[in-house]
């Protein structure tokens, strides 16, 4: 497996073709027999492109979307932030999204959008953070590995169905790498 050459940025609107592939890419992978087939079937492409482009084009001074690109192979994840959704659990700022490319796991761009994560948060002054997670997304023992705490459980819905969350916190974000580059 070659080496990545990472780089964390801010995304741009035309990035959201590219967000909008992995995005369904990743749901289909990391969900199929865990959410319904229906679901999953009724992720469109000009949808989500459509979707991302507005949340692009929409954050304000508390949010961002970043995305994972790779010098040879282009956009390989993404991460959305922005103000804590639900304060009471005492956390300033949440990941919204994070998901990478199914051809690209395990190879470090995880690691580096959850770091430009916390460096967005810490630009914002934000020093803590929330992920919320599917129960039985593989991701859980990623947010573990990378120093979340499980600190709730909740029950949403998604498309209809009762769906398990597990809430990770980190009450405060890891120290800042000098390699990393977010420009706007």
């Amino acid at each position: 497996m070659d080496e990545l050459a990472l780089n964390v940025r801010t995304a741009r609107p035309e990035d959201a073709a590219d967000l909008a592939r992995i995005y369904i890419e990743s749901w289909q992978d990391t969900y199929a027999g865990v959410v319904s087939h229906a679901l999953l079937g009724a992720m469109s492409h000009k949808g989500h492109t459509a979707r991302w482009r507005t949340s692009i084009r929409t954050m304000g001074s508390t949010g961002a979307v970043l995305v994972a690109e790779d010098a040879r192979y282009g956009a390989i994840g993404l991460c959305s932030l922005g103000a804590a959704r639900d304060r009471g659990l005492g956390f300033e700022g949440e990941v919204y999204t994070l998901y990478v490319d199914p051809a690209f796991l395990g190879r470090g761009a995880g690691r580096a959008l959850l770091g430009g994560a916390f460096d967005a948060f810490k630009d914002r002054r934000l020093r803590s953070c929330l992920i919320w997670a599917h129960a039985r997304n593989n991701a859980c023992f990623f947010y573990e590995a990378m120093g979340g705490r499980r600190v709730a459980i909740r029950t949403t819905r998604l498309m209809g169905e009762l769906t398990p969350e597990i809430g990770f916190g980190w009450k405060r974000l890891a120290a800042r790498k000098q390699s990393r580059t977010l420009p706007s």
